[in-house]
């Protein structure tokens, strides 16, 4: 991606609303400031009970999800919020550090749009941000943008 395409992504991304699940302080801080960085607005939860609090109130553009988190995991926070008609449409992100083709089959049966590996870095979840904004655009009528 040359310089001038990265700049005209992340001016589409300002105000974006973000939700970063994940266990780990560090992953929710480094996707937070990466993410902070290019104008959007992050909220993050520590595990999928807090996420589904955080979907309710904030109902977010984007969900990165951690695979492996205490008491409710990725995959079964994905499924609650699928299942939701009013938020089933919100693209939903895999974090996992496991890359074996079970645990991506599963996120995508569980309802996730794509699957990141751990350690990503600002550049993936740059991208992962900007495919579902343009599908996402596209897709709903801009009076419900923003």
């Amino acid at each position: 991606m040359s310089p001038s395409e990265n700049e005209h992504s992340e001016a589409d991304m300002k105000g974006t609303k973000v939700l970063i699940v994940d266990d780990s302080r560090t992953v929710r801080t480094s996707a937070e400031n990466m993410l902070k960085a290019v104008g959007c607005a992050v909220a993050t939860a520590g595990d999928g009970f807090e996420a589904l609090a955080k979907v309710a109130d904030l109902n977010p553009d984007i969900i990165f999800i951690d695979v492996m988190m205490p008491r409710l995991d990725g995959y079964e926070t994905c499924v609650l919020i699928k299942n939701n008609r009013q938020f089933s449409q919100i693209p939903i992100i895999m974090l996992s550090s496991k890359d074996g083709l079970f645990d991506i089959a599963r996120g995508r049966i569980c309802g996730s749009e794509r699957y990141l590996t751990k350690p990503f870095g600002r550049e993936d979840l740059l991208s992962a941000i900007t495919e579902f904004l343009s599908k996402s655009q596209t897709a709903r009528p801009a009076s419900t943008l923003g």
